[in-house]
């Protein structure tokens, strides 16, 4: 074990240093400068604030500057908003963002089980198609088109929501429910077409036989089995949510890091864009890292290492 953890752990730095290096070739390719907007600024003057934020080093240098960063986890002070450095933002948005994602997240794992065991248990019934409809419709749907009929219907129509901000439960509604759609639809048609498969094995053939109740056939036996593949693209699922969070949030105007990293995209921001992108790119890599821990918890016949 000790082993394989070391081994996905030098796999995680290696893969993290690969998205740094992308990430700041990508912002050097795309034409533009930070500096562009601000036409009243004389040369000197630009040259000055390029010197300041080291943009006038070789790209080499620049490259070093920014690995440092990384390591130290100091990403330097934003160029828009000299005022507040990349690790402010991140402090004061980044919680908002976690919160909404995380409750997406719970919402569509629950939900989407929920309905998958639901619809397995009823199959080719009128609770299946209600379950397989509802999951087509999420899949089909993008979710700022979800976003914008849910404040459509919600906020306008009825006026059940409010259509924006982030300071009460009633607000985490609707940002919560187009976050979760998505992950919550592909959930259920992984859990029914796996809680199907596992429900015809033989030891669930054996549980009946014994007299046991459905509730603890499903519960105890089936669904532990069942849930491999919906732990198996969970990271991703993950991915989908906190990167997806930034377009509801913009949506909704919701203070989290989706305003800061879409506003610093616009004005050429390199180190809230880098700071962010490397930022979540850590995050993702460590739930993909839990989701294969996962893997031995909920199937002891998997091995994640070795003998002899």
């Amino acid at each position: 074990m000790a082993g394989y953890i070391m081994k996905r752990l030098l796999w995680m730095l290696a893969t993290i240093l690969v998205i740094t290096t992308l990430t700041f070739v990508m912002m050097k390719v795309i034409p533009g400068s930070p500096f562009n907007e601000e036409r009243n600024t004389n040369e000197a003057v630009q040259r000055n604030l390029e010197a300041y934020y080291q943009l006038d080093e070789p790209l080499f240098v620049q490259y070093l500057y920014y690995v440092k960063s990384i390591v130290t986890f100091d990403f330097g002070p934003s160029i828009k908003q000299p005022s507040q450095s990349v690790n402010d933002l991140l402090s004061r948005g980044f919680p908002v963002s976690f919160e909404l994602g995380m409750t997406a997240l719970i919402v569509a794992v629950i939900s989407g089980i929920a309905l998958g065991i639901f619809a397995a248990l009823r199959q080719n019934g009128i609770i299946d198609y209600i379950a397989m409809t509802i999951a087509v419709l999420g899949i089909s749907v993008p979710n700022f088109i979800m976003a914008t009929l849910l404040i459509q219907q919600f906020a306008v129509n009825w006026n059940i929501f409010p259509p924006s901000t982030w300071t009460s439960p009633l607000h985490m509604v609707l940002p919560t429910a187009a976050l979760a759609m998505g992950p919550l639809a592909i959930i259920a048609r992984l859990t029914r077409s796996s809680m199907i498969e596992v429900l015809t094995q033989d030891y669930i053939r054996t549980a009946r036989a014994k007299g046991l109740s459905p509730f603890k056939i499903v519960m105890k036996h089936a669904l532990k089995n069942a849930l491999m593949p919906v732990v198996t693209i969970l990271g991703t699922l993950t991915a989908a949510i906190l990167t997806g969070s930034f377009v509801i949030e913009k949506i909704f105007a919701i203070p989290g890091m989706g305003k800061y990293f879409v506003e610093s995209i616009n004005s050429r921001d390199y180190p809230v864009i880098m700071g962010t992108t490397v930022f979540y790119s850590i995050i993702l890599i460590i739930m993909l890292f839990l989701v294969d821990m996962a893997y031995g918890i909920l199937d002891p016949r998997i091995k994640l290492h070795k003998k002899g």
